[in-house]
């Protein structure tokens, strides 16, 4: 249980500053976290973080506080039951930009672990938004390289009230901030965790103020300790209601989490929703009949940006693990791709990519991984009227099974690819 820092005490804060600022040596890059006005030390890790300013009461914002019956539908629609809860690394989970115009300025720092599938779908929003529709003349990959500070916050905020605008069918969105109230305490059927208990949830019913009272607030979502990608996974829930999202589901998927290896991993819904809009638990075009006969539910419309899949030696049934062309021929040639299970963006910065067939014979893909160790994107040439694939692979025992390449060619079938000197990896 986080312990708060009385404002009355001004002397204890003082003190408490004065000791933290000897510490950092690095004042410019931990400024921001002396300029709140609180501070809050989390006695279960004995880490000092700094707290987060209180959400402003508007007039024309509607805000209210978490309930306990809210608070358990949360965890019911994430992990199946009330018992379970995030953790570690999903707590330490944020949205934090590469350096400013530098190579992958345009990028967020992607961790590790199950929370990395969000990070993955908001940045590919925000390549969107970078790249086609913060202006109409659009942008290129050169000026994505020259992302200023000012640039990636409008980024993030942008990217996040895109996907909690479109969750919430144009009409409402459902933004969660933690405050240092809790709202209602542990039961014997529900345990708080210092974090659902003290969720504020403010409600917009424009976009335009959503995105504006996230990028005056953007710290909750991109600050160290602010437990950002949580809180917008509570935030898109919320913007959808439960009662969608129980539509949206099928007997396939009963909750959006997924315990695997010691982990939380996002099932297929959660990416859906980020992507479309719709908590769809599979990836093929409209309603299928599974095996038991029950009705599956795919993806309804096209969408703003894709998604490609491949994986080696899959055991899924092709009919249902299939990409649908509502994902792989997104409206922006933008698409989240999962390699073996794990994510990584394809882009490019050719707006008519995919509404002009002639584009498609012989052009450019940019492939982020969002590794540490890339520094930038690596530029891929696709030729699709190449045969070389085709004749590689009448010789069984050469056939070409680099993964990158490979998901390629689940959207542009029998395409060679070249890495442009670049040596091949993931």
């Amino acid at each position: 249980m986080d312990n708060g820092v009385s404002h009355e005490d001004q002397s204890f804060r003082e003190k408490e500053l004065d000791e933290i600022a000897r510490k950092i040596s690095d004042l410019d890059k931990w400024r921001e976290i002396f300029s709140y006005h609180r501070l809050e030390i989390n006695s279960a890790t004995h880490q000092v973080l700094h707290s987060l300013p209180e959400p402003s009461i508007n007039s024309k914002w509607g805000s209210f506080p978490v309930s306990l019956a809210m608070a358990m539908g949360l965890r019911k629609i994430l992990f199946g039951n009330t018992v379970h809860i995030f953790n570690h690394g999903w707590k330490k989970s944020y949205f934090k930009f590469q350096e400013p115009s530098s190579d992958l300025s345009y990028a967020l720092e992607i961790g590790k672990g199950g929370s990395r599938a969000i990070q993955m779908a908001v940045q590919v929003n925000i390549l969107k938004y970078l790249l086609f529709t913060r202006s109409e003349k659009g942008s290129d990959f050169f000026s994505l390289c020259r992302t200023n500070c000012r640039e990636q916050k409008e980024a993030l905020s942008a990217a996040l009230v895109d996907s909690l605008w479109t969750a919430g069918e144009r009409q409402k969105v459902i933004i969660c901030v933690n405050t240092s109230e809790t709202y209602f305490p542990s039961t014997r059927d529900f345990q708080a965790d210092g974090l659902i208990e003290r969720l504020q949830l403010f409600e917009f019913l424009e976009k335009e103020d959503a995105k504006k009272f996230i990028y005056d607030h953007l710290q909750w979502f991109k600050g160290e300790g602010s437990h950002g990608v949580i809180l917008f996974l509570y935030s898109l829930l919320f913007s959808r209601t439960f009662e969608r999202l129980q539509k949206d589901l099928d007997i396939s998927t009963t909750h959006l989490l997924q315990a695997q290896g010691g982990d939380l991993i996002c099932r297929q819904a959660v990416l859906n929703l980020i992507l479309t809009g719709r908590a769809s638990p599979h990836v093929f075009n409209g309603y299928q009949q599974g095996s038991s006969q029950d009705l599956l539910h795919g993806v309804l419309a096209r969408s703003d940006v894709g998604y490609l899949r491949w994986k080696k030696d899959s055991r899924e049934q092709p009919n249902l693990s299939q990409v649908g062309s509502m994902l792989k021929t997104p409206k922006f040639p933008i698409w989240l791709c999962s390699i073996n299970g794990t994510y990584s963006i394809l882009f490019s910065d050719n707006k008519l990519l995919l509404s002009d067939w002639k584009m498609e014979h012989l052009f450019g893909l940019y492939f982020y991984t969002g590794d540490l160790s890339q520094k930038k994107a690596a530029y891929l040439t696709v030729d699709t009227h190449s045969h070389h694939w085709e004749e590689v692979q009448q010789n069984e025992n050469c056939v070409p099974e680099r993964p990158v390449e490979m998901v390629i060619r689940t959207k542009w079938k029998g395409a060679s690819v070249n890495w442009n000197g670049t040596l091949p990896f993931f």
